[in-house]
């Protein structure tokens, strides 16, 4: 028997084999990278908008953000007064840092209610400070949310966000 026929079906099989398996292997990839993307669910909980026309003056408004509770206050010209009464000690804290730092509008103050220590959920309107206190280990922070007294390492975390408007602020 003469095989000299066999070559073209070799060649064949071999690059129908290879453009099968390339095909299998970018399904494979593609398949991976998708499931390592996160849901939809979970990109629209990463920006969350809020009207801030309900929230009074002195109140603490809580909102939640990526599963977090984040602490948003209108904060009163006392509050306001007594933080940047303190700035002129803030490079001697902890975690340094002016209430201008903190507070992109001086009236509200927006942090993410997690204490820094343990992740606890500070006490609004507590502490030595009056501005929260951490009841799980005692850390007291002021009204701008730094740390002042406690195990805390650090300030309460500030959120990225922008004011849309006056009465609109869009966390993440």
């Amino acid at each position: 028997l003469n095989h000299a026929d066999r070559r073209p079906w070799v060649y064949f099989m071999a690059a129908s084999t290879g453009i099968v398996l390339s095909s299998l292997v970018r399904i494979v990839c593609a398949k991976l990278l998708h499931g390592l993307w996160p849901a939809k669910d979970v990109w629209a909980a990463g920006i969350v908008e809020v009207d801030l026309r309900p929230v009074r003056e002195g109140q603490n408004f809580v909102v939640k953000w990526r599963s977090k509770p984040v602490f948003i206050r209108r904060r009163t010209p006392e509050m306001i007064a007594s933080s940047k009464k303190d700035d002129p000690i803030a490079p001697s804290m902890r975690d340094p840092a002016t209430d201008a730092e903190r507070c992109k509008k001086q009236e509200w103050l927006i942090v993410v209610g997690v204490c820094t220590h343990l992740g606890c959920i500070p006490q609004p309107d507590a502490g030595n400070w009056g501005g929260y206190f951490c009841p799980c280990h005692g850390s007291h922070y002021d009204h701008a949310g730094r740390m002042r007294m406690g195990p805390a390492p650090k300030n309460l975390e500030i959120p990225p966000y922008t004011f849309m408007d006056e009465n609109t602020v869009q966390l993440g």
